[in-house]
């Protein structure tokens, strides 16, 4: 888990939030490892095939809470204008990953709307 992330959860008590933020994590740490070549796709299926339906399923859950946070972040510079959350969870494959740079500059949106989230449930 992300280091400031994992500070701000020790005074939550929502579990589903926390689920949630789990799963986040390993979607975040297989982009990151598969877009710097550090995962190959067939060792990426398995934890694709099991993070990105679940995060599908239960983002909707979380889908309007989250959206003033990240349309507060940047991405790639600018005024974030896509939810990077979908952006995400669109990726249809590991494959989708590799040379998405765009996919890459919303992964930190996302992190930081989760802590501004996690910040204001103190």
């Amino acid at each position: 888990m992300n280091p400031f992330t994992r500070f701000l959860t020790q005074w939550s008590k929502n579990r589903d939030l926390s689920e949630f933020i789990r799963y986040w994590d390993r979607l975040e740490q297989l982009v990151v490892r598969v877009h710097r070549k550090k995962m190959g796709l067939a060792e990426a299926e398995p934890e694709f095939a099991q993070v990105w339906p679940w995060l599908r399923q239960h983002y909707g859950g979380w889908e309007e809470r989250l959206r003033p946070y990240w349309q507060q972040t940047k991405a790639a510079g600018a005024q974030t204008q896509t939810d990077p959350f979908q952006l995400l969870l669109d990726l249809e494959t590991p494959s989708a990953i590799l040379g998405n740079w765009h996919a890459m500059q919303h992964l930190p949106a996302a992190r930081e709307a989760l802590n501004r989230f996690l910040r204001d449930q103190a």
